[in-house]
């Protein structure tokens, strides 16, 4: 233990100094900038095919809940592991003015026990597996985009990501502001849709000021029969309805771009933007409870709602300062004290190691949290991009909130993060560190209690091309 944090004081150590070397070791006028990865199908440009890819990699020390095993079978309180959060490859291809083509694939959370390799990964003298080696790639988007009325009316179907409820829920993972996204923001994440994806028709466009996108989609099959239904908490049960979602904001500054459905995390004073939006998600018969064993089983549909505001803008753009704010309010009802834990790169939830005799962790092994359910959830982060150094690098703190108040815990809770990009080249090269937190919770009487909090170190390595 005394080991392992005394490297997260020396990894943290070095980041610093190497940031603070970077002034005097990067000459003052390196030039960072590049063409984007396009093949010309045509001499005006208008026809072409781009291809952007990215990779994000994590260095992360986790306080595991309570009760937490390793591989071989022993308590672990830290865990420290190298992961890949993302490795991802993006093609556009707008073959002619009016029709495109959006296919975009790749691979998440490669660990050294997640990633989608065949084998058995247990504890003591019958573990085996090798379930963090070869992890599958696949497909994220794969749709068609048709321009009915350029820019202001297009329609597409496929597997796509023009979600409703909030910006944050078509957030791109090139630009976050944070080192990542909140998850809840995903209501569906690997549920009914594959990584915050579904199969669908969808309709987007700008109308003046005016951004909406709106959706009907068939979600992905996913739970139970209803029949099977015992848990007097809502569970997802299988069906065949269609979902209707959308998701409209106003753009009161600068407009953005919807050529593509990834809303920009921040601009880092590149654009003057503040909007406003609201929108929704509506799956019916999607969850299913049972009070008691002589009940019949009640069907529950799916909401979700959403309200928003996004401001980023430029401060000195002399100096090179901006500031970034960003806070939704979500509105969540999946049916009767639905609830689903979930803990990003769990290397230990992944094996449900919780040592029999240990006080019983409500939410699950490693950093499993409640995530998301029924309740109300209201995120906010805020950032600020700093002076720029001589060598056209920044600093940029950032810290967020979050409260979430589900129906199945009965009380509210609040976590924050606080981070710090090291912006090399903006978003295209760029070094992260963040501290969170997450509630934890024991169980008493069935039910879960409040047991304080963990927090989670990370540093994070991030490069787009």
């Amino acid at each position: 233990m005394k080991k392992q944090k005394h490297l997260l004081y020396l990894m943290l150590f070095a980041i610093i100094n190497i940031a603070n070397g970077q002034q005097a070791s990067i000459p003052a006028k390196v030039d960072h900038s590049y063409k984007p990865l396009t093949l010309k199908l045509d001499s005006t440009g208008k026809k072409f095919v781009r291809l952007i890819t990215w990779e994000q990699t994590w260095l992360s020390f986790t306080q595991n809940n309570p009760g937490t095993l390793d591989v071989n079978g022993k308590t672990q309180d830290l865990a420290v592991d190298l992961s890949i959060r993302r490795l991802r490859f993006l093609i556009q291809a707008q073959i002619s003015p009016r029709f495109m083509i959006v296919t975009h694939f790749g691979i998440n959370n490669q660990s050294f026990v997640n990633g989608g390799g065949s084998g058995i990964l247990g504890t003591g003298a019958s573990a085996t597996g090798q379930g963090g080696k070869r992890p599958q790639i696949y497909w994220h988007d794969a749709y068609t985009d048709f321009s009915i009325l350029p820019g202001k009316l297009h329609v597409g179907a496929g597997l796509h990501y023009w979600n409703g409820v909030s910006r944050l829920s078509s957030q791109s993972t090139l630009n976050f502001m944070t080192m990542d996204a909140p998850i809840f923001n995903w209501y569906n994440i690997e549920g009914t849709d594959q990584f915050a994806r579904q199969l669908g028709i969808f309709a987007k466009g700008q109308i003046g000021r005016l951004d909406y996108r709106f959706h009907l989609n068939k979600p992905f099959a996913f739970g139970i029969q209803p029949t099977a239904v015992t848990s007097s908490s809502s569970v997802n049960v299988l069906n065949e309805k269609w979902a209707t979602g959308g998701y409209v904001n106003y753009m009161f500054w600068d407009k953005e771009s919807n050529a593509l459905p990834y809303f920009v995390g921040t601009y880092l004073g590149n654009k003057k933007v503040f909007n406003i939006g609201a929108g929704w998600y509506n799956h019916q018969g999607a969850t299913a409870s049972k009070s008691s064993p002589t009940d019949s089983v009640e069907i529950h549909n799916q909401s979700n709602l959403g309200i928003d505001v996004f401001l980023d803008m430029p401060v000195n753009k002399e100096k090179g300062t901006a500031l970034s704010v960003y806070s939704v309010f979500y509105i969540n009802d999946f049916g009767t004290k639905y609830l689903r834990n979930i803990g990003i790169l769990n290397t230990h939830g992944a094996l449900q190691t919780i040592a029999q005799n240990a006080e019983t962790s409500w939410s699950g092994a490693g950093n499993l949290q409640p995530t998301i359910g029924t309740g109300n959830i209201w995120y906010t982060q805020v950032g600020y991009v700093l002076p720029k150094l001589k060598n056209g690098t920044s600093f940029m703190p950032y810290a967020t909130f979050t409260y979430k108040d589900f129906d199945a815990i009965g009380k509210s809770s609040i976590q924050y993060d606080l981070g710090l990009n090291y912006l090399l080249s903006n978003h295209n090269a760029k070094i992260t560190i963040q501290y969170g937190t997450r509630p934890v919770y024991k169980t008493v009487n069935n039910l879960p209690e409040r047991n304080g909090s963990k927090g989670e170190f990370i540093i994070q390595t991030h490069i787009f091309l």
